[in-house]
């Protein structure tokens, strides 16, 4: 029968185990090993012993196997035992001190255990979307979230910039990546990745989990506005409608997840000079001009919508660039005969200011005078500072008075 001593080290050892997940023939093997070190620590060798463990029975046995010889032939304490000393080991033979480091080595390895336990799990969870509860948030706006007693971390540029949470709120993310830092696990999650938008698309709108809709390509600018580009297998679904809902009501579920980010749902098409007059909805667009390899083109579209297509801080413009794989340069229609291409002026302002101007929409000499000074160097992010607006502006006011 075993004594307290060994039945209570089993019971420990099974508690930790049980604890951290660890299954019983993974813990059999630790332990083993855990006392076949201590075994070493005391005796240089484990040779002579055979451990015998029943986790189940908090049942724990160290047999010295030796041969028994007469006293005056004993030559080696480890592996010979005279007839009088002749025993069955007892664990307090090894005393306190080596059974506390036993069942510290033990910790340490569920430790490990545990943190490769982590990385696998998580490593196969990547593109997969989680809920979990913030209970940190540190000084420098990273969030550390709990999800079932795994910590993950949800970096400052990972997060949509108009979120805002507290300790308890609960989180939901994709997970985007595990990456291993000393022996430690950490496992990054992401509410601004493209990837986060796709998975909320097959959460709430079931023809795309089908796989009846593709989402063909995805760009996002976080918080502000999206672009999805969408195809159906089936010709009896709409595949903008379906995505939308009725009264838009799957595609606000989404945006309200995202912040009130705007979504723009299109029909994908392998016409690129269509698929770009589609990217950059919601302003009309009426010519695109391709350049051979299909990487560049030219938008023109009338006056008043040239807000609409480069929209607010560029960011229409820039992701229907993005989601068509073309950089679009537009270009207002112009209706005066008297009206002089912006270009003309590069060697009066520099390649630079035109194409800052051009990022405004601004591609004739008269829509430059629609703006003052101020507004120039607004508009342009300072590309144009006061000086050069103001030069600008008093060139082509002069080249228009000296034309009349």
């Amino acid at each position: 029968m075993q004594n307290d001593l060994s039945k209570q080290i089993i019971s420990s050892f099974a508690e930790i185990a049980k604890e951290k997940g660890v299954d019983r023939d993974l813990l059999l093997s630790i332990l083993e090993d855990v006392f076949r070190t201590m075994i070493r620590k005391t005796y240089e060798t484990d040779d002579a012993f055979e451990v015998i463990l029943n986790a189940d029975r908090g049942e724990l046995q160290i047999l010295h196997v030796r041969e028994v010889v007469p006293s005056e032939e004993l030559t080696d304490e480890v592996a010979e035992i005279s007839l009088e000393e002749a025993q069955e080991v007892k664990i307090e033979q090894f005393g306190r001190r080596a059974v506390m480091m036993a069942r510290q080595q033990l910790a340490q390895r569920i430790r490990e255990i545990e943190k490769d336990n982590i990385y696998e799990d998580y490593s196969e969870r990547v593109g997969e979307i989680i809920l979990g509860d913030v209970y940190q948030v540190r000084q420098n706006k990273d969030i550390l979230v709990n999800h079932n007693g795994v910590e993950l971390l949800l970096p400052k540029n990972e997060q949509i910039y108009k979120d805002r949470y507290r300790k308890g709120d609960t989180i939901r993310a994709v997970v985007t990546g595990v990456h291993m830092k000393n022996g430690n696990p950490t496992v990054i999650i992401s509410r601004t990745s493209e990837l986060f938008l796709e998975r909320l698309f097959e959460n709430e709108i079931p023809e795309v989990f089908d796989g009846i809709i593709d989402l063909v390509r995805i760009a996002r600018s976080p918080g502000d506005r999206s672009k999805v580009a969408v195809i159906s297998h089936d010709e009896r679904v709409d595949p903008v409608g379906a995505c939308v809902g009725m009264k838009g009501i799957r595609i606000h579920a989404i945006v309200r997840e995202l912040q009130n980010e705007n979504i723009d749902v299109i029909n994908f098409t392998s016409d690129k000079n269509e698929f770009i007059k589609r990217a950059l909805q919601p302003a009309e667009v009426l010519k695109v001009e391709l350049d051979e390899e299909q990487k560049n083109a030219n938008v023109l579209v009338p006056a008043d919508e040239v807000s609409k297509a480069i929209g607010k801080g560029g960011v229409n413009i820039r992701l229907a660039s993005k989601l068509t794989d073309c950089e679009i340069d537009v270009y207002r229609e112009v209706e005066e005969e008297d009206d002089i291409d912006i270009a003309e002026f590069e060697d009066d302002f520099g390649k630079d200011a035109i194409h800052a101007l051009h990022e405004i929409g601004c591609d004739t000499a008269r829509a430059v005078l629609e703006m003052n000074a101020a507004e120039l160097v607004s508009r342009t992010k300072e590309v144009i500072d006061e000086e050069l607006a103001k030069k600008i502006l008093s060139v082509i006011q002069y080249e228009f008075e000296d034309e009349g």
